[in-house]
This record gives structure tokens, sequence and C-alpha cells, in this order.
């Protein structure tokens, strides 16, 4: 099978969808797919394999991490998407990408998938909080249902996401499929040394998050959780991992 992912983000933009679509890349072409990447081209260069193509992008106000991408430029690919002679177009993001997405399908004549992989409503009103939270509620259900509705089939990483986006009236057919995690990356971790490195006991019990610090992984969860398990276990230790805005 030939897929065509579309994305508004990937590297070396560090964030949760880059790293799962990184992951389905190379599972689906371990299993004998061809998947092709278009992706905002950044300021920084990126290792790149003959399977992304980088696409003119333009700062995007209020964000510096991430790059919008021009749509006359991914247009401008359609000649040649059409002889790849794909199968499906997999739409990753819902900017953009969403809207050029559905383009490129119904001109090839492909169906669409979406991976929904952000509960917006969960965090939208810590970047826009001069609107009051239910009206940034409702208009985030709003998009959400509208953007799935028009797929022919999603892909979740959760049956709590599915659960959700049901709840929100999303009626196109969806598909519980976590992004998994390479194991291997992670086969030369030393925890001793770890330790070691940053002089905590080899006996003391540890709690890890590793991720974006932003609002929408609710740290401020583990934290007050923390505070309760610190009740039972008094020595117990929470390190966070990670880099955001």
């Amino acid at each position: 099978m030939n897929v065509l992912m579309i994305s508004d983000v990937y590297f070396p933009r560090v964030n949760g969808v880059s790293t799962s679509i990184q992951t389905f890349r190379r599972e689906l072409a371990a299993l004998g797919h061809e998947v092709d990447l278009i992706a905002p081209a950044y300021p920084v260069r990126y290792a790149e394999d003959s399977h992304t193509s980088r696409v003119a992008s333009r700062f995007v106000p209020f964000d510096p991490e991430d790059r919008m991408m021009k749509p006359r430029q991914v247009r401008a690919l359609i000649p040649s998407l059409r002889d790849r002679r794909y199968d499906l177009v997999h739409i990753q993001t819902p900017f953009v990408a969403h809207y050029l997405g559905i383009e490129i399908a119904d001109t090839l004549g492909l169906p669409r998938v979406e991976t929904y992989h952000t509960f917006f409503e969960e965090y939208l009103f810590h970047y826009v909080p001069v609107l009051p939270k239910s009206l940034l509620r409702a208009l985030s259900r709003r998009f959400s249902r509208t953007q799935c509705n028009r797929m022919n089939a999603l892909i979740v990483p959760s049956s709590a996401m599915r659960d959700k986006l049901a709840g929100y009236g999303v009626q196109a057919p969806m598909h519980v499929i976590p992004t998994g995690i390479p194991m291997a990356e992670f086969s030369a971790g030393n925890g001793d040394e770890f330790r070691m490195r940053h002089g905590i006991e080899k006996s003391r019990p540890m709690l890890l998050f590793v991720g974006r610090v932003a609002f929408e992984k609710n740290i401020d969860f583990l934290l007050r959780a923390l505070e309760q398990a610190l009740a039972d276990v008094p020595d117990l230790l929470l390190t966070i991992a990670g880099e955001g805005p």
C-alpha cells in the first residue's frame, strides 16, 4: 500500500505528533508499505529521507516553534503526487494540512483518514485566556466535529479519545491505534548512572515524567498527586524531563 501523509509539524520540531508520525512511518515501512510525508520546512536543517517533501513555510505569530506551510507550494506537488498512485491520504493535524489533505484526496480521488492527536478543549483556554472557557470549549468541540465528520475514517490513540469524540457527535468510523514506544531506543539507559550523576540515592523511590513541559500535559495534576503520595512515601522524588514553552 502507498500512503501519503501530510502534517503541519514534523522534526526538527519536537512534539508528540512528530514522534507518532515517525513511529508509524517506521513500522508501516517494516510491514512493506511505502509512506511519503509532506511537512513544512524549518529554518533549522534536518537529516531528510527520500520519502519526505519539505514545503516552504512562514512564521506563525505568537508560536515561534511552529511553521505554516504555504498552500500554493503544496498544490504545486499534486501533478507529481498523481504519478505515485497512492491508496489513501493520511492527515495528521487539523490546521493547514487538514484542508490541503482533503483537497489532495479529492483531486486524486482517494479516501482520506485523519489521526486525532489532541484534546484541544482541555487546554485551549491557556493559550486564548481572553475568551470564556465555556465558549472556547463549545468552539473546539464544533471545530473537531466538523473536521472529523469529513473523514472516511479516524485514528485515535485511546478509547477515551474515541468516546470523547463520539460525545461531540463525530460519526466517522474510529479506530483505536495507540502510538507504540520503540523500546530498543532506550536499551542503553543506565538508571544507576543517572542517580549517581544527580546525587540521588540508589534506594530512593522515583517517579518520572518525560514530555513537553506545556499546559496541555497537565503536569500540575502530577504535582497535586505528589503532595498526597508524599504522605505515604515521604522520600518520593518526582523527576520532570523535557522542554517546552
